[in-house]
């Protein structure tokens, strides 16, 4: 039987969702704690790679078992997992079903903290001298990017990518000016490797006046690295919805 897992999780204290061989993972822990649990081992697939660092408010994974999933499923794998990984729910899909390839729509958030705060330091970036930026210029880069299909100027360098397009459906800046916080909201059918850390990048450059609105339009005419390019750190990033086909 296979399942579908909803989870969240923060990764400040993980080197990502995929397991690695000297390094905690929020993969390998589950796996551990779904293998105590069933008591055979488990392969967990999820529906992408997070980095170093990055959150989760919602993932979906999936695991395979012939054996039957107690009533205190969530209570009981919820008490095997850390205080930072939480299991939300558990359906059976069907056999072919898959946590990864199925997914037509991943949305993410960063988060930037416009005011020194202790108490977000791990879920937010907190970027100093903010009053220097222009809102509506960020504003600008998110407007630019549904108009293109390839994002070659926002993917990690190294990343072993042949093809670089992707359909953004939403990009767009909201200022909480209750919590002192803006918040870059981003969806699409699928991301590069550090796509959304380097747009959020080059949005505050711009906002900065560092670089240009012509700029970064020049850079994605012409598929080529941005002048002054920049990857936001990881802990202001959350991935927040996957969408699948109705079932």
């Amino acid at each position: 039987m296979r399942y579908f897992l909803t989870l969240a999780y923060r990764g400040t204290h993980y080197n990502g969702w995929q397991i690695q061989p000297n390094a905690p993972s929020v993969q390998g822990v589950i796996q551990k704690a779904l293998t105590t649990l069933l008591r055979h081992p488990v392969e967990v697939v999820g529906c992408g790679r997070t980095d170093t660092g990055v959150h989760a408010r919602y993932y979906v994974a999936h695991f395979d078992t012939e054996a039957e999933l107690p009533a205190t499923f969530l209570p009981n794998i919820n008490g095997l997992l850390p205080y930072d990984i939480a299991v939300q729910a558990v359906r059976p899909v069907a056999k072919e079903a898959h946590a990864r390839f199925d997914a037509y729509q991943r949305s993410y958030e960063y988060h930037i903290a416009l005011q020194k705060d202790p108490f977000a330091r791990e879920t937010s970036w907190f970027l100093p001298q903010n009053d220097r930026l222009d809102l509506g210029k960020m504003q600008q880069v998110a407007d630019l990017l549904p108009r293109y299909a390839s994002f070659f100027p926002f993917c990690k360098t190294h990343s072993g990518l042949d093809v670089y397009t992707s359909t953004i459906i939403r990009a767009a800046w909201e200022y909480q000016p209750d919590l002192h916080r803006l918040i870059f909201h981003i969806a699409a059918n699928r991301f590069l490797r550090g796509m959304v850390r380097l747009i959020v990048g080059a949005s505050v450059n711009v906002g900065f006046g560092k670089i240009t609105l012509d700029d970064v339009k020049t850079a994605l005419d012409a598929q080529q690295i941005l002048q002054k390019s920049l990857s936001v750190p990881p802990e202001g990033l959350f991935l927040t919805d996957v969408k699948y086909p109705r079932t």
